[in-house]
């Protein structure tokens, strides 16, 4: 980090304009300029390599208007929001704190498992690429490290309540004293009045005590790694139209980014009545780069796309999602901030169990939709590409904007 950089390297020299650098919104104003600075230099960069080594989309012929023209544009696009997430965080975020460490982890581990995906695609010529077990082992296996982690950590606390000293309508914030409790299971639960849930309760069978607790983790890390999978899937099953995807995602990002900021706040947690997380307002500066990144890739997958992210981006924007709400304790608000991706996802389900079913019944396979995920079904309808994605945007802008009003509709 660049301000630690200077203290340590002139720990005696008083220059000006270095205390900005203790502002989380100042580094997070930063992270977001440089991550798409970044993102377009290295993005073209990037984008000419590829074509160079013609690591180009191989599309299959689903009988979708303008889909021939995309083949051979270039994949594994995903690398340019990858790199554009993790500079500006290794520059400006705090890199001795707990929630940063694991979303730098997260990010390069579900980076990795989409490169391999597209790398078994692009030069070993298999079209299905990693295969789908992997995937979902490699997504286990974060779900387990992030829950663990989560429980493990002793700088890992949360508040549930608040007392205020005085009647004043301006709080300070030496005026809040809070309750700190270390490593509790616990989450927001949208539109209710009492929004914190314990992961504990799932057991009422169970006293108090030391086995309660551990099976209260034992289920929170369960439901770590369901919402990692999910999400991460549904992200991948969205990537399916020029800048669907990345579009989507970065909506959802700056709903997550503005969370993050107010549950890492003592005063703006305290006036909302939602729970303060102690040291996760560094969060804001890791989702700002993120915020970023997606836009900054934007620039060269908006229609008609230059570059896919490939599973290289979209295997990680939904997991890294997953894991970011999961740290600020709102992976239950996920169904709704995450609607299009779900929405995407459910209709692959519906659409695979419909036909099994009328084929098993019947002996003819039938559908619900002409085409699933649901935004090739709009392709068949011959909705334009650009129209569709603008309407999920926008779609996906209600679902953020309802997501806000959950702070204070209970």
């Amino acid at each position: 980090m660049i301000y630690y950089f200077f203290e340590s390297i002139f720990p005696d020299l008083d220059m000006p304009g270095v205390g900005v650098f203790d502002y989380i919104s100042f580094r997070a104003v930063m992270a977001v300029i440089l991550s798409l600075i970044v993102g377009m230099f290295i993005g073209s960069k990037i984008i000419d390599l590829l074509r160079k080594k013609q690591i180009g989309e191989n599309i299959r012929n689903l009988g979708l208007e303008g889909q021939l023209s995309k083949k051979g544009t270039p994949t594994m696009g995903g690398l340019i929001i990858i790199v554009s997430i993790l500079i500006p965080t290794l520059l400006f975020a705090d890199l001795t704190n707990f929630y940063v460490i694991i979303m730098i982890i997260s990010t390069v581990w579900l980076g990795l498992i989409g490169f391999l995906d597209d790398y078994i695609k692009v030069f070993k010529k298999n079209k299905d690429g990693l295969n789908g077990k992997f995937k979902v082992i490699g997504q286990v296996i974060l779900g387990v490290f992030v829950g663990s982690a989560m429980w493990l950590n002793s700088t890992v606390v949360t508040d549930v309540k608040f007392e205020r000293a005085g009647s004043d309508v301006v709080i300070e914030q030496d005026s809040l004293k809070y309750n700190q409790t270390s490593s509790a299971p616990i989450t927001t639960i949208p539109f209710l009045k009492t929004q914190e849930f314990d992961y504990r309760d799932l057991v009422p069978f169970v006293e108090e005590g030391k086995t309660r607790d551990l099976l209260g983790w034992i289920i929170y890390v369960v439901a770590a790694i369901f919402i990692i999978t999910a999400v991460s899937n549904s992200a991948n099953l969205t990537d399916g139209l020029d800048g669907l995807a990345a579009g989507t995602s970065a909506i959802i990002v700056a709903v997550l980014v503005i969370l993050a900021y107010l549950s890492g706040n003592i005063i703006y947690s305290s006036y909302l009545n939602i729970i303060y997380i102690p040291n996760s307002g560094e969060l804001v500066v890791f989702g700002a780069a993120f915020l970023g990144a997606l836009i900054g890739f934007l620039w060269y997958n908006g229609y008609p796309a230059q570059v896919f992210m490939g599973d290289t981006g979209s295997l990680a924007i939904g997991g890294i999602i997953a894991v970011f709400a999961l740290m600020i304790r709102k992976e239950l608000i996920l169904p709704i901030l995450c609607g299009v991706f779900f929405v995407e996802s459910l209709s692959v389900i519906i659409q695979v169990f419909y036909y099994k079913y009328t084929k098993k019944k019947y002996g003819d396979g039938r559908r619900v939709f002409l085409m699933a995920p649901i935004h090739h079904h709009f392709q068949k309808k011959l909705v334009p590409e650009n129209k569709i994605v603008l309407r999920f945007w926008i779609i996906q802008m209600l679902l953020a904007a309802i997501t806000i009003a959950t702070l204070k509709i209970r």
